[in-house]
């Protein structure tokens, strides 16, 4: 598992959902769809309908792949703060039960409003 608790995945870009999708696909379950894919340099964050999969690639070759399932109804809270005229990132905090935070850097222009939104339908719902 990614140890939350030192990892800061830094500087993450919007990327097609469909860079991931075969990746991914066996793991989602049914009626669970994928709707935003952001990419670091080689690891990457994917938000579903049902939860948020971190993806840690290791390695030289990077075949081995650590998945993180983190299902939003085990989310408490969360905490966003958007782009300013100096600081050109996004940052999103999320709080899971039994695990912590999780803090996510994306890169000016993602859409956070719509990642929130997913995250709020997820909490509230």
């Amino acid at each position: 598992m990614i140890d939350f608790n030192n990892a800061k995945y830094l500087k993450l870009r919007s990327v097609p959902a469909d860079k991931f999708a075969e990746v991914v696909s066996p793991m989602l379950v049914e009626g669970e769809s994928l709707l935003y894919c952001f990419q670091s340099i080689r690891d990457y964050v994917l938000f579903t309908s049902h939860r948020l999969i971190v993806v840690n690639v290791q390695g030289v070759t990077g075949k081995k792949q650590d998945f993180t399932s983190l299902p939003y109804k085990r989310m408490q809270t969360f905490s966003v703060e958007t782009a300013g005229v100096i600081d050109l990132d996004c940052e999103i905090q999320i709080w899971f039960s039994a695990l912590g935070k999780v803090h996510l850097e994306f890169l000016r222009g993602s859409d956070v409003k719509e990642i929130c939104r997913l995250m709020s339908q997820g909490l509230l719902g």
